[in-house]
């Protein structure tokens, strides 16, 4: 069992950052990779940033150059500075785990329920 909590949503003007950060609890897990997608309403879910355990970061377009993902591999959390917010960049941002159970090298996929961000003046 293998759960994600995000946190640090908000609401911000135009220009200004955010921080979110994803915590990863239960036991019997190791992380594959961790990372951050978004949606909009009408909009499809999209990736904004992932970081493989060992791979190369890689980050949505429209995000390159403002946001950055980090891990604190210790206590299995992922964060998301956002700077430079644009309006556009409004959505519910999920946390994102791919995991490996312990003793299998099968891979599970598991959600954070979501938290708010809303950029507006």
């Amino acid at each position: 069992q293998v759960q994600l909590v995000e946190s640090g949503g908000g609401l911000v003007q135009p220009g200004g950052s955010l921080r979110l950060s994803c915590a990863a609890s239960g036991s019997g897990f190791s992380i594959n990779a961790m990372g951050w997608y978004r949606q909009a309403p009408g909009k499809e879910r999209e990736l904004v940033a992932v970081m493989p355990s060992g791979g190369t970061t890689k980050y949505g377009d429209s995000v390159k150059g403002r946001f950055t993902i980090s891990r604190d591999n210790a206590k299995n959390t992922v964060n998301l500075q956002m700077n430079s917010l644009k309006p556009e960049d409004t959505a519910v941002y999920y946390c994102h785990g791919n995991m490996f159970l312990s003793g299998s090298t099968t891979k599970f996929l598991y959600w954070g329920q979501g938290t708010q961000v809303t950029v507006s003046s």
